[in-house]
């Protein structure tokens, strides 16, 4: 499959990057010189340089006859015609980047209808979105729903007070109902067997029934007891995505911007919520607006250093919790090792939802965790694939892969070793990013 991404950008350059190492036909189209070059000397793709809606561009045979085309330049209404354009020239599907609300949220429509876009991702938004999931959960680490929400994953991060430590897995005492799929230490991926046990400081996540895993959550200390207030450090378009979120469940939200117009645009989306016009590194302010009585202290400027240096602040003047937006993935291992709580990348979780729509067949979702060391995947087993009729412990899956959850007749429970599969059961499978593409044709149809 040949893939066209328009656009070298941070975001371009992560989807190349995540394609390419997922072996598929990459195409960059990047109309800075120094951008191409970039990418070029980076990754095992073809940069092509040019404009994406030039008819030049879409003549070229490198690009001519591709399969798809993902528009991530910084442009939304470039993205939308070169979309457009796109699928006049013969390219069967299409991708957007749209950041502008108006058209994201307000004229979906039209963007499919008028534009040809197939799927319209705005990364802000799906990072709030994430934001706003896990403080829901506040012991969680990292929370996501599979199966339209009868499958559950939980992450959480082992305290040295757990009562899981130093144990035999096969000798916990875990709901039945509830599997602990995946086990990562100091950035290394375990696929948990019976004698393995967890360590403090071990990121572990656990797969299971939603109501199970509900209840299972209420097990692990929570920083805080209740999440009330919450202080955001930046009111770009994250932040004036998360704030009302946060709002209309009853979250006391107060913002700091630096920037006027950006306070004013926030302000007016809330009723009750706190913005700030001041520097989110002034000490005297932070103490002033109470950073050590918020629940939560959520860094979300452009600026990754910057956020880092704002989540360390926060820590030392007594906030219990931080969260911190990163662009830059390569930053997340280290935000971790000197304490920020929880790091999210919106390209990552953008280039999730690009992977799913690429891989399409029986894929219907794909997270990617620990900076895309490892996929969680939802999957329908297709008929007549090698999967279907098979019993599980004959199936031959990789070591560092496990099938955690089956949903069959609206029905979500845990498979053991003689669990047979069949065609149409939703399967959640925990595995490791570089296998995924040689393991998923098991479970799809052959037809």
């Amino acid at each position: 499959m040949r893939i066209i991404i328009a656009g070298a950008g941070k975001l371009g350059f992560s989807i190349a990057q995540l394609l390419a190492e997922d072996q598929f036909d990459v195409v960059v189209v990047e109309l800075d010189p120094k951008r191409k070059e970039v990418v070029q000397n980076a990754l095992d793709v073809l940069a092509i340089e040019g404009n994406s809606c030039s008819p030049t561009v879409f003549a070229d045979p490198d690009v001519r006859g591709a399969d798809v085309l993902i528009a991530c330049t910084d442009g939304d209404e470039v993205n939308m015609v070169t979309c457009l354009m796109a699928k006049n020239y013969g390219i069967k599907h299409t991708v957007a980047r749209i950041r502008n609300i108006d058209y994201a949220v307000h004229a979906p429509e039209m963007l499919h209808r008028d534009m040809k876009i197939d799927l319209v991702i705005n990364p802000e938004r799906i990072t709030a979105v994430e934001i706003n999931n896990i403080l829901m959960t506040p012991s969680a680490l990292n929370v996501d729903e599979f199966a339209e929400g009868k499958v559950r994953m939980f992450e959480a991060k082992i305290r040295e007070d757990s009562p899981f430590i130093n144990i035999p897995l096969k000798d916990l005492e875990i709901p039945k109902d509830i599997l602990m799929a995946m086990v990562f230490r100091r950035h290394r991926m375990i696929i948990p067997r019976g004698n393995d046990y967890i360590l403090p400081g071990d990121n572990v996540y656990f797969v299971g029934k939603y109501e199970a895993i509900r209840e299972f959550e209420s097990s692990f200390s929570n920083t805080f007891a209740k999440l009330e207030k919450v202080l955001i450090i930046g009111a770009g378009r994250t932040g004036r995505f998360l704030a009302p979120m946060l709002e209309d469940q009853g979250i006391q939200v107060k913002v700091i911007e630096k920037n006027k117009e950006r306070c004013q645009m926030l302000a007016a989306k809330l009723q009750k919520g706190l913005v700030l016009c001041g520097d989110g590194t002034d000490i005297d302010l932070l103490l002033e607006e109470g950073i050590a009585e918020a629940d939560v202290v959520i860094c979300l400027t452009e600026d990754d250093k910057l956020n880092l240096l704002l989540a360390q602040l926060a820590k030392h003047l007594g906030a219990p919790k931080t969260i911190v937006r990163v662009t830059r993935n390569e930053y997340i291992e280290l935000m971790e090792k000197v304490g920020v709580d929880i790091v999210l990348s919106s390209r990552l979780l953008s280039a999730g939802e690009v992977l799913r729509f690429v891989r399409k067949g029986g894929i219907v979702s794909v997270s990617l965790l620990e900076g895309a060391q490892a996929e969680a995947l939802e999957i329908i087993v297709g008929k007549d694939s090698d999967a279907d009729g098979a019993m599980l412990r004959d199936i031959k899956l990789p070591k560092e892969c496990l099938l955690c959850a089956i949903v069959r007749n609206n029905e979500a429970y845990i498979p053991n070793g003689n669990t047979v599969l069949h065609a149409n059961d939703r399967i959640i499978l925990f595995i490791k990013s570089e296998l995924s593409k040689n393991t998923v044709p098991i479970f799809e149809g052959r037809g």
